[in-house]
């Protein structure tokens, strides 16, 4: 799987880390950059890049990951959930199709982070009668509102 990640200056060294990480678990990686100190630009160039079908998904990071999150879900085919726990890393595949992954290198340790996108990169969106439905009504939502 190609995994393009990206950040801001306060998520360069976890950016590193994960990256190869990613490597190492047998991805391929693209790297959007942490230079610009304006996350929205590096996380929507991800989120443009995993929805155009450049990557196959996305991982973006600042400081809490709530910013890089809001900024990547802004962009049409994007699909960006924030990461606090393993659970969640889990079910943004099994249950929402995320396509890609917001975390805070300022709230969450490389270990920690590690773990998240080994959980998050090992599961694939499963459709259920429970999930799909859902994800059907929100497909209908951007479709009107783009």
């Amino acid at each position: 799987m190609l995994v393009g990640f990206g950040c801001d200056p306060n998520a360069s060294a976890l950016k590193t880390v994960l990256m190869q990480y990613a490597v190492e678990l047998g991805h391929e990686v693209r790297d959007y950059g942490s230079e610009d100190p304006l996350y929205p630009r590096t996380a929507v160039n991800v989120a443009e890049g995993v929805a155009g079908g450049e990557v196959d998904r996305g991982v973006v990071m600042c400081g809490t990951g709530i910013g890089v999150s809001i900024s990547a879900n802004k962009v049409k085919g994007a699909y960006c959930a924030l990461l606090t726990d393993a659970y969640q890393a889990v079910r943004a595949q099994l249950s929402n199709n995320a396509n890609m992954i917001a975390l805070g290198a300022q709230i969450t340790g490389p270990e920690s982070a590690k773990r998240l996108l080994h959980d998050y990169l090992e599961n694939t969106y499963q459709p259920s009668e429970r999930s799909t439905p859902k994800l059907d009504e929100l497909q209908r939502i951007e479709n009107r509102a783009y």
